[in-house]
């Protein structure tokens, strides 16, 4: 009954939530090459959001997605892995991308899927190997660059604000930059997206900024040692260590600390739209704007939550599925940034945050402020891909009713079996 109450309760998540159960299923459906169907058996494994929307990408570009997100997700597990020595990481880190061309070559690292995805390495390479040389050029070309910066940050603390920026480009703003010189070098793209290294950035460090506020827990809780990325220059405002925040006594100055970095992340925010409305391609649209539209619902609701620091603070998932399946077109692009950003802003000008005095509380609104106004500027203008025409299809509207009748059902026949059992 549990698992089904958030269904009574929100009925026009159910039909999401089957399309993406859905498409999840489809993830599953392996080639028959062997190299290639550990690739993609690997890639729900170790992200189950992207490997849906990297599977819905056009064909051309599809294998190529997937070895760059597998080959970064390696170097990724390696620059995890808290056990492999500093003087033996920092080589690896730097040498990534040309061991990742060398046939037959893996290491230890990770645990779980991750171990597995270095176990199965030399697939990866395989398949690597074979794609365009046009798109290895790509992969290559990231793989070098965020091995160097990674292997800089494994001794340098994250002091400054432009610490983290510089970090999380390098950990995610180069995947945005491969990502629009891949969708360019396939032609489904404009050349310019090929040179669009800021604003590509501007995506990359939206969603990993919100990934490191959302998984503050997990990271302070990594064994053998701690994950740090909060900048002291935020942080040390509020508390005496980055630590401080997760013990309830705090909780008031981790709060405004947590308040802070959201702030920060949103700047972000406006560039991402400018991004996404110059793209073309159904396909590439949503590979791009599903990851950012649950980028702001998740700061929406970590904004002034003290849950961020006693767990993680998740969508209902039939919420996700539901803004998975319906980000269709620019036009419920924008329409999400813009209730999300209400409900954020809804927040910030709440009485209790008031009554705190936080110190962020103004800008945030202001940042708010100018994201909704380009928001809809953008949505009078009408640019952008648009959702695909419906081809006879049965609306959601339609399908509803029957959906929660047949739920109806299945729990008055739980019910019932439970009381004569």
């Amino acid at each position: 009954m549990n698992k089904l109450q958030p269904f009574l309760e929100h009925p026009d998540e159910i039909w999401p939530t089957l399309q993406a159960y859905w498409a999840a299923q489809q993830t599953k459906k392996l080639p028959k090459q062997p190299d290639l169907a550990f690739c993609y058996g690997t890639l729900p494994k170790v992200s189950r959001s992207f490997a849906i929307v990297i599977q819905q990408l056009p064909e051309g570009l599809r294998d190529a997605f997937c070895v760059f997100y597998l080959v970064l997700r390696a170097l990724d597990t390696v620059e995890d892995d808290m056990s492999i020595p500093i003087d033996k990481k920092v080589p690896l880190l730097h040498a990534f991308h040309n061991l990742s061309q060398q046939r037959g070559w893996t290491t230890k690292a990770g645990v779980a899927e991750y171990a597995d995805l270095m176990a199965g390495y030399p697939a990866v390479i395989q398949v690597y190997l074979q794609l365009d040389q046009q798109y290895c050029k790509v992969i290559d070309d990231v793989c070098r660059r965020m091995g160097a910066g990674m292997a800089d940050f494994i001794t340098d603390d994250v002091i400054t604000v432009d610490d983290y920026d510089l970090y999380c480009h390098y950990v995610a703003g180069l995947v945005g930059v491969g990502s629009s010189q891949l969708f360019a070098a396939s032609g489904l793209e404009s050349e310019q997206y090929a040179a669009a290294d800021e604003l590509s950035n501007h995506m990359g460090l939206f969603l990993q900024k919100t990934n490191i506020i959302r998984d503050y827990l997990e990271d302070i809780m990594e064994e053998p040692a701690p994950r740090m990325f909060w900048p002291r220059e935020i942080w040390g405002k509020y508390v005496s260590s980055l630590d401080d925040l997760r013990h309830p006594q705090n909780e008031a100055a981790a709060l405004h600390c947590l308040n802070h970095m959201i702030c920060d992340a949103l700047r972000h925010a406006p560039h991402s739209l400018e991004y996404m409305v110059g793209l073309r391609n159904y396909q590439i649209f949503r590979f791009c704007a599903i990851p950012q539209v649950m980028a702001i619902a998740t700061l929406a609701l970590c904004y002034n939550n003290p849950a961020v620091f006693r767990g993680k603070v998740k969508m209902r998932r039939g919420q996700t599925a539901k803004y998975m399946m319906e980000t269709d077109s620019m036009q419920t692009l924008l329409e999400a940034f813009m209730d999300f950003g209400t409900m954020l802003c809804k927040k910030a000008k709440s009485h209790r945050i008031a009554m705190a005095k936080d110190p962020t509380r103004e800008t945030v609104v202001e940042r708010l402020g100018v994201l909704q106004q380009r928001a809809a500027e953008l949505q009078a203008l009408d640019e952008g891909v648009k959702a695909p025409v419906n081809t006879g299809q049965v609306s959601w509207a339609a399908r509803a009713p029957l959906f929660v009748a047949v739920i109806m059902i299945l729990v008055a026949l739980r019910s019932f079996w439970m009381s004569v059992l």
